[in-house]
């Protein structure tokens, strides 16, 4: 998405090669000059002792019950952050993928999604009130189902280059069939004693490395 942009576009891809947690963001001037630390430290905490802690954080909790909400809000993890210092906007990017079996998983996954990290959007908001920040969720099915219309109207808000939307839908798609190649390929693996298919051991080659 970063190398499509337009060429004037004010909006930086932060991360552009793995994703970052809150912390590691914000040793990042870029970061501090929308707020301090501290201010997000305080509108944070606010927040997150009003989410449940999860059973897998019980631990974690009873150790440091003083500090657990505070290090859980540092420790969230962003797929992607773009931020427009200009403008004063900044986007949370999130990546998701579920089964795509029933009607409606676009919605139900972009909901959770955002319950993901509204503690993030939420805390960002009450310490940076003259910034705007949004999320923006990409949703693939396991099966390849990509919203077009919904994924176009995404990369606009992204300042991408016209002609280069249909060049990154397609990759997008060609990820996640990838992806799919690899888990298809590992359970043959599997059942097939450790050893790696090949096109003599299926039943037929469709294409791209792909055995049906």
């Amino acid at each position: 998405m970063h190398a499509a942009q337009k060429p004037k576009s004010k909006l930086k891809f932060v991360t552009l090669d793995k994703e970052s947690n809150m912390s590691t963001l914000w040793r990042r001037e870029e970061f501090l000059r929308i707020c301090r630390k501290e201010d997000l430290t305080e509108k944070a905490q606010d927040i997150e002792v009003t989410i449940p802690v999860k059973k897998s954080e019980e631990a974690r909790y009873d150790l440091d019950p003083g500090s657990f909400f505070v290090h859980r809000f540092w420790g969230r993890r962003l797929d992607g952050v773009a931020i427009n210092e200009a403008l004063k906007i900044g986007y949370i990017l999130e990546f998701e993928r579920l089964t795509d079996r029933d009607e409606g998983f676009l919605e139900v996954k972009d909901t959770e999604a955002n319950e993901q990290h509204k503690s993030i959007i939420s805390a960002l908001k009450a310490a940076a009130p003259e910034w705007e920040f949004e999320q923006i969720n990409f949703v693939v099915g396991d099966r390849g189902s990509v919203v077009e219309s919904v994924f176009y109207t995404k990369l606009k808000k992204l300042d991408i280059q016209g002609g280069k939307k249909d060049k990154l839908f397609a990759d997008h798609v060609t990820q996640v069939c990838k992806a799919h190649n690899r888990v298809i390929v590992s359970f043959l693996q599997q059942v097939q004693g450790g050893t790696r298919p090949t096109t003599e051991e299926s039943r037929e080659n469709i294409g791209h490395s792909v055995h049906v």
